[in-house]
């Protein structure tokens, strides 16, 4: 296949899908976790789920970046753009996470906040030379495929001496969400998440590899097929988790290998361990306190780290009693289990992360499989 419309073809979709449904085992239930909110995009977008059999369950996971960050950490980088006056730079998506007092980054601009979006670190560094006289913070969000370059601008800023630029770094680890998630009540304990595989985030592999999820195959007996985010790519992944559960195998399967090696971007990997290191823990959204699962500045670059600079704390923030994010990014309830979904929690208004981006497993719902519920 060399053209993205091969990877949508309804037609090997549905004989996909028929090699599924011959395969399963009568009696026996599925339930497969898609951790990225890519996938949970895809899931949606192209109703994948009304082609397995009733027997086949997807769990949403927590694999949305923007739907993870606590309302915490959008207080500190309000605080930081209202109270101390310095440009916060950072992706589009996280202009819009509620947050503390009805406000968002979004709402903060309008309040006078100097706030910009960037598509790249780049524009972040672009945006301190511009202005000197001026602080600079960029909102360093994501999973492991957006660290490489904000670890590239912190040594870019290093070598350039600007003293201006500095990072409020809120990147987390994917794979510490997945052995948090597995750890859990709801999946280890209760049963109420039952879980027989994974399939494995895209992009991030890229970076990471497959190698990393060797360990929840070995020491979780729990399968993971690392899988593109086109519909096929989806549908193959499911098709091979199937297998292995049939099988009673539990390995880490590449259906990604057009994209993904077991070793990943060891460049990428390198510039990251140069300038950042764990963090003892770190507040997801939904999940709470995860420990070893996000990553800080090393003290090499502590010149470049906002907490340290405007020596700012974090206070943990309860999300709104009426929203149900947490639960749905355990994958303990989904969308339509939440009272304000689709009614006062819209993406033009959201209430919870879950609502904000696309990948979101609430916007996803709500653009592509609301209409379903009423039947």
């Amino acid at each position: 296949m060399k053209y993205i419309d091969e990877f949508r073809d309804g037609d090997v979709a549905r004989t996909i899908a028929d090699k599924i449904a011959a395969l399963v085992q009568s009696g026996r239930n599925y339930s497969f976790m898609e951790f990225c909110g890519g996938h949970t995009h895809a899931i949606s977008r192209y109703g994948l789920s009304d082609l397995l059999p009733a027997n086949v369950r997807m769990v949403h996971g927590p694999g949305c970046p923007v739907c993870v960050l606590p309302i915490g950490r959008i207080d500190m980088a309000i605080r930081l753009a209202l109270d101390r006056g310095v440009i916060l730079c950072t992706y589009g998506d996280t202009l819009r996470v509620p947050a503390s007092d009805g406000l968002s980054l979004l709402k903060a601009k309008a309040r006078g906040g100097d706030i910009r979006m960037v598509y790249s670190t780049l524009d972040a560094l672009q945006i301190a030379r511009d202005n000197p006289q001026r602080e600079v913070v960029f909102l360093a969000i994501g999973f492991e495929t957006t660290t490489p370059p904000t670890a590239l601008a912190v040594q870019q800023a290093s070598l350039e001496q600007l003293q201006n630029f500095s990072v409020l770094s809120c990147h987390v680890l994917t794979p510490a969400a997945i052995s948090h998630i597995l750890e859990s009540p709801e999946v280890r304990q209760w049963g109420t998440v039952p879980i027989d595989g994974f399939i494995g985030p895209a992009h991030v592999s890229t970076v990471i590899g497959s190698r990393p999820y060797e360990f929840f195959a070995e020491e979780y007996r729990k399968p993971v097929v690392i899988a593109g985010f086109e519909p096929l790519d989806v549908m193959q992944a499911i098709l091979m988790l199937v297998r292995q559960v049939n099988e009673g195998r539990a390995v880490v399967e590449n259906e990604f290998a057009r994209a993904v090696t077991r070793d990943g971007n060891v460049k990428a990997q390198d510039r990251v361990a140069e300038v950042f290191e764990l963090r003892r823990e770190f507040e997801w959204r939904g999940l709470s306190i995860v420990p070893y699962s996000a990553l800080k500045l090393r003290a090499k670059y502590a010149a470049f780290d906002a907490e340290l600079r405007f020596a700012i704390d974090y206070q943990s923030v309860p999300d709104n009693k009426a929203c149900e994010c947490g639960a749905i990014l355990r994958g303990v309830k989904r969308p339509q289990d939440c009272k304000i979904f689709g009614t006062v929690c819209t993406p033009e208004n959201p209430v919870g992360s879950c609502m904000v981006s696309s990948e979101g497993a609430c916007a996803a719902h709500y653009s592509y499989g609301r209409y379903k519920d009423m039947n």
